[in-house]
């Protein structure tokens, strides 16, 4: 039990590191053959299944192709997995149900622990010694991120956190300093004003809905307001400061202070919105495409930010040559000079403590303080709650329960109800694994 309540705070000693997502259906497959014959034809290409987090398809491609090129003999199939994390635990969760198994998929912080509960996933640990490799230069937290009983299950990759993206022109309108507010009630001050600027077509807050992952922003909300999820495997929506949480969100909607979308990312870079909460994943394609100056800052609320993001796994159900071959190529694609390329591109946290020394990231960083930012705030991050990251389905619970909130639900209510699906899903399908 302790791999599974050890996810604790990233400093930025180790500094380095959403988009998260919901759980869906993840792991309900059946076991991988025992016959290990899984995966493409043997000595075919590997296939690596992807949903290319940050819009990163064209970097990954660039990676693929070092690799191959520092590995003659070796090559990699770039399979498009889905639009996003659920989508590719939901493909891969059909394969192990009788299709052909990927050698390499991304697993997201909400679904690869549902997949190495049921023995879907191969622990890395002997495959990296055996391939001579280290992997101490990891970011400890974020590599230990994905051990469960003594064993880790996945490389971390695509690794983020949220940050508070702000729309400097409005702020200036609104008499506003130039930074995120401290607190949320600080940010309930500013709203009015924030409104006021923006316009009746447009809003002070853009936040993303419960099916594009408002439950992995709101830990932060009820975090920064002493309320929690749960608590280890007890549920603990129902609790008071929990509920004041989502009385909070709950206003921001009746004052039409807050609107919640599917890509809050679009709205904030089209002017529509003052400021969003969005991954650091985001941060690439906003920069992209803002015709503005935006500032990012950290989350509301000292030491309240969630981590999040994806690793890079290996099906159990391979043969031994796959798998040689696969961890081969996660542990080139984590590498340093890798990390470097893919964080620079795409705004996730550098997984390598070496990439922190590593000259162009160091010069990447100075040129470039809103990543910084995200950086910097690692050291105010914490663990995410169990009912969302552990507990299959829980992304997907506790969104639909924040749009009945946002819509106008009575909150103890909605959370009390949330509690009770949450508890049993811990008692049926975690706690007799465990």
């Amino acid at each position: 039990m302790k791999d599974l309540t050890r996810r604790g705070f990233l400093g930025l000693a180790g500094a380095a590191g959403v988009a998260a997502g919901l759980a869906a259906c993840a792991g309900t497959g059946s076991a991988p053959s025992a016959s290990g014959g899984g995966g493409a034809a043997a000595g075919g290409p590997l296939q690596f299944w992807s949903n290319h987090p940050g819009t990163s398809k064209d970097t990954e491609a660039k990676l693929i192709e070092a690799f191959q090129k520092a590995n003659p003999g070796i090559t990699v199939s770039l399979i498009d997995g889905g639009k996003n994390y659920e989508e590719v635990a939901q493909k891969f969760n059909a394969a192990l149900a009788g299709g052909q198994l990927p050698d390499v998929i991304v697993a997201s912080d909400v679904t690869w622990f549902n997949f190495a509960l049921n023995k879907q996933l191969a622990p890395l640990d002997d495959l990296l010694a055996a391939a001579g490799l280290k992997t101490d230069d990891y970011v400890d937290a974020l590599y230990n991120d994905y051990k469960f009983n003594g064993k880790h299950y996945a490389l971390p990759f695509a690794r983020s956190t949220p940050l508070f993206y702000y729309n400097k022109a409005m702020w200036t309108a609104a008499g506003l300093p130039d930074r995120g507010p401290t607190t949320w009630d600080e940010f309930k001050e500013w709203a009015p004003k924030l409104a006021a600027v923006a316009g009746a077509d447009k809003v002070a807050l853009q936040l993303a809905d419960g099916s594009n992952y408002l439950d992995w922003y709101f830990q932060n909300m009820a975090w920064s307001m002493g309320g929690q999820l749960s608590k280890e495997w007890t549920a603990t929506a129902s609790d008071p400061k929990t509920v004041a949480a989502g009385q909070f969100l709950q206003d921001l909607a009746k004052n039409k202070w807050a609107k919640f979308s599917k890509s809050p990312d679009a709205e904030f870079s089209a002017g529509i919105a003052a400021a969003c909460l969005q991954s650091t994943g985001t941060l690439g394609g906003i920069t992209k495409n803002a015709k503005f100056e935006f500032g990012t800052a950290f989350l509301p609320g000292d030491g309240a930010c969630p981590t999040g993001g994806a690793g890079v796994a290996i099906p159990a159900g391979l043969s031994d040559e796959r798998k040689k071959n696969a961890v081969k190529f996660i542990e080139f694609l984590t590498n340093t000079e890798s990390t470097v390329t893919f964080t620079q591109a795409t705004g996730y946290m550098p997984v390598r403590k070496s990439a922190l020394d590593n000259e162009a990231e160091k010069a990447f960083l100075e040129k470039n303080p809103r990543a910084k930012v995200a950086v910097q705030q690692l050291s105010k991050t914490r663990s995410q709650d169990n009912a969302r990251v552990l507990v299959p389905g829980g992304g997907a619970r506790i969104g639909k329960a924040l749009d009945q909130i946002a819509q106008g639900g009575d909150v103890a209510t909605v959370f009390a109800a949330l509690d009770k699906e949450t508890q049993a899903a811990i008692d049926s399908q975690i706690k007799p694994k465990l």
